[in-house]
């Protein structure tokens, strides 16, 4: 078996131009989580975790009507939180994380969202995807370069990074694209995740990047000759008999056993006598 060929490493002038093309082909490309402070972007961030970003959208409305701030939303009640969010998806759990947030923010900030990192990471319910989610797109920090599962996807296939940790792709793209684009890195390659590079059906065809992509699979999906989804396992729906043939008299129906009727006694007359 000939070995593996593997993807030529990633330098920053491919990254360049791979962002270069994204502009071109995605200029409306922005953080799709609708917000009017660091506060509301944070805790969408937190609302959006396995649920789409239209849904938080409609969601967080009656949310910050009824907890405008910090201090509001580390009084909530449980129960009142969970029936406004619970059709993001793991309402209960968000809860706590919206809940600790809350109280982290007014213990130990005053009840201010602050500006780094290493101050947001350690609150509950933020990780360092939200931190540079927030800190990126409501104070226009470039510290780090936010990775989610379209940001893993897309960097994979085009070849500006390989693996699928978070933590060592930002670290690899953070090594490829210049400080002042990483906000911009994260919107990018998430609009062109959502648009063009699917998980299950990309528009290979169509990518912007067709000719610089890297991924061994693209010339398959441009063709449109890529892999069929595999059917979901399950019971074999029952063949149905054509219309106006009918079961011969006695036979049964297939997968059933027919009951066997117990054994008539004789008739029996007066007398004894049958």
């Amino acid at each position: 078996m000939p070995p593996l060929r593997r993807k030529p490493r990633a330098t920053p002038a491919f990254a360049t131009r791979v962002l270069d093309a994204l502009e071109l082909a995605h200029p409306e490309a922005r953080c799709a989580l609708d917000h009017r402070s660091a506060f509301e972007l944070a805790v969408a961030t937190i609302l959006s975790a396995q649920c789409t970003d239209e849904r938080v959208n409609k969601v967080t409305p009656q949310l910050f009507a009824r907890y405008p701030d910090a201090a509001a939303l580390a009084a909530a009640a449980p129960a009142d939180l969970e029936e406004i969010i619970r059709s993001t998806g793991f309402f209960r759990a968000k809860t706590r994380s919206l809940i600790g947030f809350a109280k982290g923010l007014v213990e130990r900030h005053g009840g201010v969202v602050p500006r780094t990192i290493a101050e947001l990471v350690p609150l509950p319910g933020i990780g360092r995807k939200t931190a540079n989610v927030v800190i990126g797109h409501a104070f226009g920090v470039n510290e780090g370069i936010a990775v989610d599962t379209h940001v893993l996807r897309v960097t994979n296939r085009l070849g500006l990074a390989e693996g699928d940790d978070p933590l060592e792709v930002e670290a690899q793209l953070m090594a490829l694209v210049p400080r002042e684009r990483f906000t911009r890195t994260t919107d990018l390659l998430i609009f062109h995740g959502r648009k063009i590079c699917d998980a299950r059906r990309p528009a290979c065809g169509v990518c912007p990047l067709f000719a610089d992509c890297r991924w061994e699979s693209r010339q398959a999906w441009a063709s449109g000759a890529g892999p069929k989804p595999r059917r979901s396992a399950g019971p074999r729906p029952r063949a149905r008999r054509p219309s106006g043939v009918r079961r011969p008299s006695g036979a049964s129906r297939p997968g059933r056993a027919r009951a066997q009727s117990p054994a008539r006694r004789p008739h029996r007359t007066r007398g004894g006598r049958k």
